[in-house]
């Protein structure tokens, strides 16, 4: 890897030497200056940046503190799905708010007393080290973290330049030096953590995403070491190659390589795309939360059941997008949508696969246990819809343990109007104390989200696709 950038800086001072003057072309941009070519490069390749327009970046610009929770975002793989979030000035809309929300959730930026984010604040050098710190896990002193780890230098003056606004070519740079130790300013990691790999012609890629190239394979059973991790990929060294390998297809210790760097990889995170079945990328799965907005479906007492089903739709999106499946959502924020209108969606965004997520409702408080619809009259899909109604069914009984109420033909408009399998999932009731005390509880709704999930997996799996390694 290190050989591109070393053919890359001698052929900026080539022109140099030439006498032709930055700035230089970058992933298509003519604004960037050569001193951050590399790096813009490498971070427009992972999706992690991107141009104000297709030729130019906007290297000079000072960054916002909207632009810096996309980045960092994007660089640690959190969830980016436009959504409500915890600050009163944050348009649900914006394009940021979803890494906003997930930013805010880890603790690795937070608003002020009042509830503000303050999204187009320009954010300073030292606040640019606290957010990379905090997202990398750097532990002791921002500044100090990043200057010992060849990811910042000082000033002229010989401070940080703490209270500088920091310009959207610098960040580039330095957070391209945190995920990727090659364009760091001097040898910082330490391979120390004792991994094998789990697959077959497993990729070694140049950073932490399939968009990365591969720089090679290796079989399995072989041993690597391991320094760090960025969201669900490892930083890896087998024989004389250093790469990035899914943390999904290594087993054993994966600690930390150095005392400030440790490796925090999500729980089972899924393997990167070109891992798996080629036909995945092919399929659509459309997820419709019920109610929303001014409906607020069942209610019991401050529990209504437009919530609790956007925070499963959401946790079931977010596993997905870490699959090659597509997925769409009819709606990711509490916003009304007509029943019409999310069968209409699902036809237009061609969905191979419907799932329809709610909460039961009963004046008798008793009535209790899970239920799933599919729709049978006139359906050509029916087969492949009550297959899917299975599937999803015994997935979240085995999650929940409530009572079996078993999959049943609805005619439901959702179900109805739609082209392609479809199935609606009643979690349970919200009017049953038994079933409303998992629907308060956070890691319950997670459980009941990758049962949702794997369901789905079962019914592809069914249909003869190889998902094995996707399970959660």
């Amino acid at each position: 890897m290190k050989k591109w950038i070393t053919f890359a800086l001698a052929f900026c001072m080539l022109l140099s030497l030439l006498g032709i003057q930055t700035p230089v072309q970058a992933a298509g941009f003519v604004d960037v200056p050569s001193r951050a070519l590399n790096e813009v490069n490498y971070l427009v390749q992972g999706g992690v940046v991107q141009g104000s327009s297709p030729t130019t970046f906007n290297p000079y610009q000072t960054i916002t503190r909207a632009e810096a929770a996309t980045f960092v975002g994007r660089a640690i793989q959190l969830d980016g799905t436009k959504r409500q979030t915890r600050f009163n000035d944050v348009n649900p809309g914006s394009f940021a708010a979803g890494y906003i929300e997930s930013i805010a959730a880890k603790g690795i930026m937070s608003g002020d007393s009042s509830g503000k984010f303050s999204p187009e604040k320009l954010v300073t050098r030292g606040e640019m080290a606290i957010i990379i710190a905090k997202a990398f896990g750097y532990t002791g002193n921002a500044e100090t973290a990043l200057m010992n780890l060849g990811i910042a230098s000082g000033m002229s003056n010989g401070s940080f330049g703490s209270s500088q606004t920091i310009t959207r070519a610098d960040f580039a740079v330095f957070l391209s030096r945190a995920i990727n130790p090659d364009f760091r300013l001097k040898q910082s990691v330490t391979f120390s953590s004792k991994l094998k790999s789990t697959a077959n012609n497993l990729n070694i890629r140049t950073g932490p995403s399939t968009a990365y190239p591969s720089i090679g394979k290796i079989p399995a059973g072989t041993s690597v070491t391991g320094a760090f991790s960025v969201g669900g990929w490892m930083f890896v060294k087998t024989g004389s190659v250093t790469g990035f390998i899914s943390t999904y297809y290594l087993s054993g210790s994966t600690g930390s390589g150095t005392v400030t760097e440790p490796a925090t990889p999500p729980a089972s995170p899924a393997p990167p795309a070109a891992e798996i079945d080629s036909r995945i990328p092919t399929q659509t799965i459309i997820l419709d939360p019920g109610h929303g907005g001014t409906d607020p479906g069942a209610v019991n007492g401050s529990l209504r059941e437009k919530d609790i089903v956007l925070n499963v739709g959401l946790k079931v999106n977010k596993l997905f997008e870490q699959t090659p499946f597509k997925v769409k959502m009819t709606r990711s924020t509490d916003t009304f949508i007509k029943l019409a209108d999310r069968s209409a969606f699902a036809k237009n965004n061609k969905g191979n696969v419907f799932v329809s997520i709610h909460v039961n409702s009963s004046t008798n408080s008793s009535a209790n246990g899970t239920e799933t619809f599919y729709y049978a009259a006139g359906n050509p899909y029916v087969t492949d819809s009550k297959l899917l109604s299975s599937k999803i069914q015994a997935r979240m009984l085995e999650a929940w343990g409530l009572k079996d109420r078993g999959i049943k033909n609805g005619n439901l408009s959702v179900l109805r109007e739609n082209n392609m399998p479809a199935a609606l999932a009643e979690l349970g009731f919200i009017s049953n104390a038994g079933d409303s005390a998992k629907m308060k509880n956070e890691a319950a709704l997670s459980k009941i989200s990758v049962a949702i999930y794997n369901g789905i997996l079962d019914y592809y799996k069914a249909k003869g696709y190889d998902i094995t390694a996707l399970y959660r």
